[in-house]
């Protein structure tokens, strides 16, 4: 898939950072469970920023960087679950497992039935499962930026991209995304560099069964994202 020359920057709080979407891990950042509307919709080229909120696990951290991520690569949910089989096989999550990067696995639909893929034993449960399903695509990059529970502060001539309460910005971001892709650029990370650990590792490492938690926040988000679509602003 070629490269955007107007790439677009979807901007959006992350309520829950659990550290399966976005899914920072492996050497690739990938978003392929809630956003559904930004998943059906982004290309490559396109950056996906989540901005933290104020009633994070960690506290107040609105107007900070959670992650950031360029596109390189956009494939359909069912060739994500093929590509996960041949080359990143720890994405696909293994819920029992004592590390917390193998049981955040965001490959989570098994699609050796095309028809009728089902959900493996994860942070979502069948809840979530049509919301999934309806973002069509999985959204891969190997140029990101992920700070988790260190996040980093917009400059104020930024602040324009944030997106306050559910849903998500991208037409009314078009004047700052040459600005906010120097910034992100320049701050002196490595690319595809993890800086941080997800707000809630430390929640989901002590759930024995599904997280409701995660489940329950990720279907509301979804919901809301659906109802608001692209914003037109």
């Amino acid at each position: 898939m070629e490269l955007e020359d107007n790439p677009s920057l979807y901007s959006y709080c992350i309520p829950i950072d659990d550290g399966a979407a976005p899914n920072p891990y492996w050497g690739i950042c990938t978003l392929t469970i809630c956003k559904p509307v930004i998943r059906r919709v982004a290309k490559v080229g396109d950056w996906v920023v989540g901005i933290a909120s104020k009633n994070s696990p960690i506290g107040d951290i609105s107007n900070h960087v959670v992650y950031a991520m360029k596109i390189t690569k956009v494939i359909s949910l069912q060739q994500y679950d093929t590509f996960c089989e041949k080359n990143y096989p720890n994405k696909r999550p293994n819920w029992y497992s004592r590390k917390f990067m193998i049981r955040v696995g965001d490959c989570i639909y098994d699609f050796s039935d095309e028809s009728n893929p089902k959900i493996r034993k994860s942070v979502h449960t069948e809840k979530n499962k049509e919301k999934d399903l309806s973002g069509k695509n999985a959204l891969i990059s190997d140029h990101f930026y992920y700070f988790g529970d260190k996040p980093i502060p917009l400059p104020d001539i930024l602040k324009a991209i944030i997106k306050e309460g559910q849903g998500h910005k991208s037409t009314s971001n078009k004047p700052y995304i040459n600005d906010f892709i120097d910034w992100i650029e320049n701050l002196g990370y490595e690319i595809n560099s993890i800086n941080g650990e997800p707000q809630l590792k430390e929640e989901i490492m002590k759930i024995e069964d599904v997280c409701s938690m995660c489940s329950n926040g990720h279907y509301d988000e979804a919901i809301k994202d659906e109802e608001i679509g692209l914003d037109k602003c």
